[in-house]
């Protein structure tokens, strides 16, 4: 029978199914890091019926999994060439900094292995995977979940759940590693958006990365205002700074890699924000930054997608379909 889970996307609930459970359609996985993510993604892979294992390049993060009951070690050639010897599907769970060291072992020791990523950031991700070899089997994804919290401790096999998981529609993508990825992602309770990498990274630019900037900013106006400030502070503080309780250095592999768009809609977003303070200054008023805020805030309160149905892998122009389909709000909840 179908393996079966209720997403929801956005403010819609939909069924996602990955279609039936078999030692085929379930590919082995091999998941190279195992914070917050990988390791949160190894949990859920494991709890839908995958054949998981890891890699952790700490050796207390490896014991930690082990003891939870995961197969995580810390030694990296002998997990890739497990990956090799059985076709697993290989998925790339650490920041930026780490990838290009990772895709030279994965290059040397698993080769032809079907190869994605959980990275927030995906062109530079897909350069690397061009350089090294790897682009004829990589699917490149990022997973639209986490938290403020890092480290196996921090994992979670639900993180996933009414999630929307990125998958790669770039050129050049074979339907049979996409479709173990968008398998993978559906089994561990998200609905997929397809998308090409330039547009995944100006999209994230704006509504992840621009977020960890001005949660920063915020933490240090705020502060700045010493005891009495964060005395006061309440839910508008608290919520508006969550994210900058992630770890200085994870912020700095998330964001700096997506520059060349973060540092778009920084402009964009001081001339917002500039308007504001002279409409301040001239008259006493914020002119029209929080009608147009609250009319954002409503747009993504109501924003409504749909099931992409009539477009399978490796159809003609599958990819291009698929593409649009993703521009236009579609996400895929199913596969045949």
């Amino acid at each position: 029978m179908a393996a079966t889970v209720v997403c929801s996307s956005s403010n819609v609930e939909v069924v996602c199914e990955s279609g039936p459970v078999t030692s085929e359609t379930r590919t082995p996985v091999c998941v190279l890091g195992a914070g917050l993510i990988g390791g949160s993604l190894l949990r859920a892979a494991v709890a839908a019926g995958y054949e998981v294992w890891g890699y952790n390049r700490s050796a207390a993060g490896a014991l930690a999994a082990r003891a939870d009951g995961f197969d995580v070690i810390d030694d990296l050639p002998a997990v890739l060439k497990r990956a090799a010897d059985t076709d697993a599907l290989i998925v790339v769970a650490v920041p930026m900094p780490a990838v290009d060291h990772l895709l030279a072992d994965i290059a040397a020791f698993a080769p032809h292995c079907a190869l994605t990523d959980v990275v927030s950031v995906k062109a530079p991700v897909a350069e690397l995977v061009r350089r090294h070899g790897l682009a004829g089997r990589y699917v490149g994804g990022h997973p639209m979940a986490g938290t403020s919290e890092s480290g196996w401790s921090a994992t979670d096999s639900t993180l996933f759940r009414g999630a929307v998981w990125a998958v790669g529609v770039d050129r050049g993508t074979h339907p049979d590693p996409w479709t173990r990825v968008v398998r993978l992602a559906l089994d561990c309770g998200s609905a997929v958006v397809p998308v090409v990498a330039a547009d995944h990274d100006r999209a994230v630019a704006r509504i992840s990365h621009l977020p960890h900037v001005l949660a920063e900013a915020l933490a240090v106006v705020g502060a700045a205002g010493g005891e009495l400030s964060l005395g006061l502070a309440a839910g508008s503080f608290r919520d508006g700074t969550r994210v900058a309780a992630t770890a200085p250095d994870l912020v700095r592999a998330i964001c700096e890699p997506n520059a060349t768009a973060l540092l778009e809609v920084l402009d964009e977003t001081l001339t917002v924000l500039g308007t504001a303070r002279d409409s301040l200054r001239a008259n006493g008023t914020l002119g029209q930054l929080i009608d147009a805020g609250h009319d954002g805030r409503a747009d993504y309160e109501t924003v409504r997608r749909w099931e992409i149905t009539d477009i399978e892998a490796g159809d003609h122009d599958w990819l291009e379909r698929l593409h649009d389909a993703g521009l236009r709000g579609g996400i895929i909840t199913r596969l045949p």
